[in-house]
């Protein structure tokens, strides 16, 4: 799977989970084209997924966050609009934008920007403009489970 492949396939499930298994699929797993067990660096592709992950955390396109499950979670800027709808209901720290920056030295820092500061005027605007149910079923059933209460909660 190339980074292109791998955008489209962010794109077209809207949320993705980077490696952690979860209610939306994995990307890790759709680069590999099979179930990882354990770490994905020790993978037969891991630099493959390694080369992807990071030109697709680098696209604008994308948020990283830790939206489902509190696990570095991937959503595609067509639900941006629908998230920020529907953001009352997760934890704010599950909203923050995350990004990895590496270090002269070498280390790898994540950079936090709180939501909604990462949230762009045209996404706030169009975000108005849809219902909460709209939102979430944009968002997709994940967003609307029971376990999803408890989440909130903790």
């Amino acid at each position: 799977m190339t980074a292109r492949d791998a955008l489209a396939f962010v794109r077209r499930h809207g949320v993705v989970l980077v490696s952690a298994q979860g209610p939306v699929p994995s990307l890790v797993e759709a680069i590999a084209r099979e179930p990882v067990r354990g770490s994905w660096w020790s993978h037969p592709k891991g630099r493959l997924i390694f080369a992807v992950l990071g030109e697709v955390t680098d696209s604008p396109d994308i948020l990283v966050c830790r939206l489902v499950g509190n696990k570095v979670t991937l959503v595609h800027k067509r639900l941006w609009p629908a998230l920020v709808r529907a953001a009352k209901r997760f934890p704010a720290r599950q909203l923050a934008q995350v990004h990895q920056e590496h270090t002269p030295s070498g280390r790898h820092i994540n950079r936090v920007i709180a939501f909604p500061k990462w949230a762009p005027a045209q996404c706030v605007r169009k975000s108005k403009q849809m219902s909460e149910d709209a939102a979430l079923d944009a968002l997709g059933a994940w967003a609307r489970s029971p376990d999803r209460k408890r989440e909130r909660s903790r």
